[in-house]
């Protein structure tokens, strides 16, 4: 929420945050990521290159400025694997859940 926040201001000093909750469908296909892992990463570089996927709901760490920075050299060939998770290691990403089909947005509400 605070990232939100200090977005949602940025540029002039007011803005407007919406909250959504969800629930979830388990006829939906989620995938989860509890934490920034090799799998999180060999997904995030294939979305990055535009490769499809068939997941509704995607859900886990979310790569920040700095993160995506690092992902980004990693995908140029910039850095190697292993200097990417040394450069992540001290970086504590926030959370984001990312909805890609109709069907998934059934699934959120606003609050009021």
């Amino acid at each position: 929420m605070g990232q939100a926040k200090r977005w949602a201001v940025r540029y002039d000093g007011h803005g407007i945050v919406s909250e959504y909750r969800y629930k979830e469908d388990e006829s939906l296909k989620i995938l989860k990521f509890t934490e920034m892992t090799e799998k999180w990463l060999d997904f995030i570089v294939a979305c990055r290159l535009g490769k499809a996927h068939e997941y509704d709901i995607v859900e886990g760490p979310m790569a920040n400025d700095t993160i995506f920075n690092y992902v980004q050299n990693f995908v140029d060939g910039k850095i190697s694997r292993e200097a990417f998770w040394a450069l992540a290691k001290f970086k504590k990403p926030t959370h984001q859940i990312s909805f890609h089909t109709a069907r998934a947005l059934t699934t959120i509400w606003v609050m009021d």
